[in-house]
């Protein structure tokens, strides 16, 4: 057995490290991991095509679920555009993520109205919604908050919601929850890793 010098042997030790330590460095999600958390592991709704969905229908993409509502006036257009410019900037990878949008807002958000809201945004989006009992039961396996801040008449009331989204990986777990605002520069990083 050859024996090396001390010498050599740490500066092939150190050489190592850093190479390891400089590989790695980008290989670090920006957003908050979420890994081995044992929540928010499906759903069953119906996308604005009249197709029932679940998380598995999605399996081998990167998954980017948001929960808002069409009318809602700031947090939930600003976060879809977000998304589609994620989309522009993923490029030929953004074939491999799906972003669905999960309305909070059962009583308005019909069908028709999420099939028109939706895709506006990028056409490979989904809206997804359910029930009031099938959307109070997404909501809490996904740790979502929610609830109706009235309006002046019954019917211009405002929803208060969670304004984060949640990322899946391509073996559908969850991976990654992502705030508000933050630009589509940290979205594309982190996506990009979980494509790897």
């Amino acid at each position: 057995m050859m024996h090396l010098p001390k010498q050599f042997r740490l500066f092939c030790l150190s050489f190592i490290l850093c190479l390891t330590s400089c590989s790695n460095s980008n290989d670090k999600f920006i957003n908050t991991d979420l890994t081995g958390l044992d929540y928010a592991k499906n759903f069953e709704l119906t996308d604005h095509n009249g197709k029932t969905r679940t998380l598995l229908d999605f399996k081998g993409k990167a998954v980017v679920i948001f929960f808002g509502y069409t009318q809602c006036p700031d947090v939930c257009p600003t976060t879809m555009v977000e998304m589609a410019n994620v989309m522009k900037q993923m490029d030929t990878l953004a074939e491999k993520v799906q972003v669905l949008f999960v309305t909070v807002d059962p009583e308005r958000d019909t069908q028709a109205l999420l099939a028109a809201y939706v895709p506006n945004f990028d056409t490979r989006f989904l809206g997804l919604y359910g029930d009031p009992a099938a959307t109070a039961k997404v909501a809490k396996d996904f740790k979502v908050f929610y609830q109706k801040a009235p309006g002046k008449t019954a019917d211009s009331y405002t929803m208060d919601h969670t304004a984060g989204s949640y990322v899946f990986d391509p073996e559908g777990r969850i991976r990654l929850f992502v705030r508000h605002g933050q630009g589509a520069e940290p979205i594309v990083h982190d996506l990009k890793i979980l494509l790897k």
